[in-house]
């Protein structure tokens, strides 16, 4: 960080690092520093870099800008790093057992990540990602505005306000290519646009924070790790469409978030960045944060504007949009975190900066969550234009436990399941869209051979189901009935008719929804019997090729067991009688097929048996006798 005069030592407190037990690291460090924690050497709590799987964190950085960062820190291991960089010294990787992640600070740079460690545990988490969302993240203080401030923080606002008209703050975004990173990828400009040239001083500009994606922590970790950013750009986009009120609707579940924003807020407000008269130029902005309760719908614009205004949360038609007739009924403009948090970047860097990365359509790049069956999940960010396969290969490092590529659900609950055979799809709207899936807000799950497509489907039908607001017949209904139809058929009760039933009631229910919720709700059932429509056939017939629904599979010790009994000492079942040195047995009434037997067993001895329908009974009657 420019005019850096201490040595930092960084310990990551955002989610992912609180729930790694980093607060037990950052005492431990400042309890060996002592009182030299303010003098030579600074502790630094930052948000989150992004190597979710890696935490706890710590990274020492010297004046000079050299660089390291350990991984999977515990409090012993803290507490030699923090005595050697006291004295002046760095630790050896080899000779203290530590998990040295990189050390080179070039991996910081906003065009890409350079990890020069041979053999190292990221040496391949290089030069696919780009960082403009996420370039501070991990190195500032997110609750210090002047560390945003030292590296050209609120610079972007300041020379809107003063050298640029709403009108050019529009033509920049529209240069540049932007599209909102929430769902489908309208484009900023043409909103922003549209809003501007409604009539009336009151205009409403909000912040969706409201992400509630299974798997998704991307809006999150943002405003965990530089909620400056984010205000930076609301005002921003304030400023363009003519607003003077702004709202940041956030999930009461992101407690850290919401007092990350709250800080912020109140440092911007002393500062003169947010409120009346914004650096002198007359323009002001007042903001009020909202806490949602946590209801998927009211990501979707109309149910949160209802929300805010104190109504239950529920979709209403549309037109008139929230850009002519939104909050309280004036013209609102509605973007997501990630969109907002690029505003400030593309004023700072240029138009052309932006839009050299991505393809012709999808500019700049995307923020993901990377989780599921991968090696390194966290939070990346790339160019659009980048594989499916290049994501989960490069930057997740493969499969975890050398297991094989099945497919991935992008796009949460709305996008839907691509096989393996499409990992050289790129990410981009149409490329997405053409292939059953969306971008969606950026969650990105990946399955191995060892997932039942009809399981997951079941799985994000089932988060659809229960978050449908209940306005509209078929989403409300139509989802209940396809969700009993999939429970079925993963408790090996299908029947041949159902796939037929399942694509009606998906068409159905697209169709006549009323928001996007409802509308996408079929996408994982319709993308998996696009692409495994093998495995419902299999399901139908009561069997489950991945062996995953409990009720169609059984769990068989074989004679490789050597009665070791860890499997019987870990059976949360008790369903494995532990008999030392004999073959063990397992009792299928009391199995509850979590895998743990097999998963532990150290000869393999144990294995997935599909068990055979039994064939249905039907009622017998009595035959009329004549006469």
């Amino acid at each position: 960080m420019s005019g850096r005069q201490h040595t930092e030592i960084r310990i990551g407190l955002a989610t992912c690092g609180v729930a790694s037990g980093a607060r037990r690291i950052k005492s431990a460090v400042e309890e060996v520093l002592g009182e030299e924690a303010g003098g030579p050497v600074r502790v630094k709590a930052v948000g989150c870099s992004g190597i979710c799987n890696q935490e706890p964190l710590i990274e020492v950085v010297t004046p000079a800008g050299e660089s390291r960062c350990y991984g999977e820190v515990s409090p012993a291991v803290a507490r030699k790093i923090a005595k050697q960089v006291a004295s002046g010294g760095w630790l050896s990787a080899a000779a203290d057992s530590l998990r040295l992640l990189f050390d080179d600070d070039a991996w910081r740079s906003p065009v890409k990540h350079r990890i020069d460690e041979p053999g190292g545990v990221l040496s391949a988490y290089d030069a696919s990602q780009v960082r403009i969302v996420m370039e501070n993240c991990g190195q500032v203080d997110p609750l210090q505005i002047d560390e945003y401030l030292e590296i050209e923080g609120y610079s972007g606002l300041e020379r809107c306000l003063k050298d640029m008209s709403p009108e050019d703050v529009i033509a920049v975004m529209d240069e540049a290519g932007l599209r909102g990173r929430g769902g489908a990828g309208f484009p900023t400009a043409r909103k922003w646009s549209f809003a501007r040239a409604q009539a009336g001083d009151e205009k409403y500009i909000v912040c969706n924070a409201d992400e509630g994606d299974p798997g998704a922590f991307m809006d999150r970790l943002v405003l965990e790790s530089d909620p400056h950013r984010v205000l930076e750009g609301l005002v921003i986009a304030a400023y363009a469409i003519g607003a003077r009120n702004a709202v940041i609707y956030v999930r009461a579940e992101y407690p850290i978030a919401v007092q990350h924003v709250r800080i912020a807020a109140e440092q911007a407000r002393e500062r003169g960045y947010l409120g009346e008269n914004l650096l002198g130029t007359g323009f002001g902005v007042e903001l009020e944060i909202r806490e949602g309760a946590g209801a998927f719908v009211c990501g979707e614009e109309t149910a949160m504007i209802a929300s805010i205004e104190g109504k239950r949360g529920m979709p209403r038609f549309r037109p008139p949009y929230p850009a002519e007739k939104g909050l309280w009924g004036k013209p609102t403009v509605i973007n997501n975190v990630e969109t907002l948090a690029c505003v400030p970047w593309i004023i700072r860097h240029g138009a052309a900066e932006f839009a050299k990365h991505g393809t012709e359509t999808s500019k700049g790049t995307k923020v993901f969550a990377l989780a599921g069956k991968v090696n390194r999940g966290g939070l990346i960010e790339v160019p659009m234009g980048i594989t499916i396969r290049e994501i989960v290969e490069k930057i997740g490092g493969g499969i975890t436990d050398g297991g094989e590529l099945k497919a991935v659900q992008i796009g949460g609950p709305s996008g839907g399941c691509l096989p393996a055979e499409l990992a050289d799809t790129p990410i981009d709207f149409e490329a997405l869209t053409g292939a059953g899936a969306m971008m969606g807000s950026g969650g990105l799950v990946v399955l191995d051979t060892n997932d039942c497509m009809v399981d997951v489907a079941r799985f994000f039908l089932e988060f659809t189901q229960t978050e449908s607001c209940g306005k509209c017949t078929f989403c409300r209904i139509g989802t209940k009935r396809m969700l009993e139809t999939l429970e079925r058929l993963c408790a090996g009760e299908g029947k041949a008719s159902d796939i037929d039933e399942l694509e009606e009631l998906a068409d159905r229910i697209k169709r006549t929804s009323l928001c996007g919720l409802g509308k996408t709700a079929p996408n994982p059932v319709l993308t998996t019997l696009r692409y495994f429509r093998d495995e419902y056939e299999a399901h139908i017939e009561g069997r489950c090729p991945a062996g995953r629904c409990a009720k169609l599979v059984s769990y068989r010790i074989t004679d490789k067991c050597i009665g070791c009994t860890l499997c019987a000492q870990n059976c949360p079942a008790e369903a494995i009688a532990p008999d030392p040195y004999r073959q063990h047995e397992i009792d299928d009434e009391k199995c509850v097929r979590c895998g743990g037997c097999k998963t532990i067993c150290p000869q393999d001895a144990i294995e997935i048996v599909e068990k055979k329908r039994q064939p249905v009974k039907l009622p017998e009657f009595e035959t009329a006798k004549e006469g």
